[in-house]
């Protein structure tokens, strides 16, 4: 019977042990969340736009459209340049459509200075002249 006892009180030492051998798992912080690059943007008072997507037409490659978003300090700097709408969306529209037609010339400008023959017709007249148009 003794024996019984001694199981039995060695049994709950090995619990209490067992369970001071486990620390206590201090609480969890909780982190803020983090900023995405529009709202760090933003506290710091510096302008910010992005492409959020970009969906094009299977059917037809021509087609497309950009998804983009903005801040109101881009819009301020935007207006201060000389942008006119009724809506952000349309200053913002303006400005892309610029960008784009900037992109367009640059192309344009570099492939005339590669091959300016590209564009260039010339016609042998006779007598040794040619007319270039």
């Amino acid at each position: 019977m003794f024996d019984k006892f001694k199981k039995l009180f060695t049994a709950k030492e090995e619990i209490k042990e067992d369970s001071k051998a486990e620390e206590p798992v201090p609480p969890t912080t909780k982190k803020a969340p983090k900023k995405n690059a529009k709202e760090t943007a933003t506290e710091k008072g510096e302008p910010y736009v992005a492409i959020l997507s970009m969906d094009i037409d299977p059917e037809n490659m021509h087609q497309g459209s950009f998804e983009l978003d903005w801040n109101d300090k881009f819009i301020a700097n935007l207006l201060r340049a000389g942008y006119l709408g009724k809506t952000e969306s349309d200053v913002v529209d303006q400005w892309f459509q610029n960008v784009c037609r900037h992109v367009v010339m640059e192309t344009w400008e570099q492939e005339q200075a590669i091959n300016p023959s590209r564009f260039t017709k010339t016609r042998d007249i006779g007598g040794g002249m040619t007319e270039v148009s």
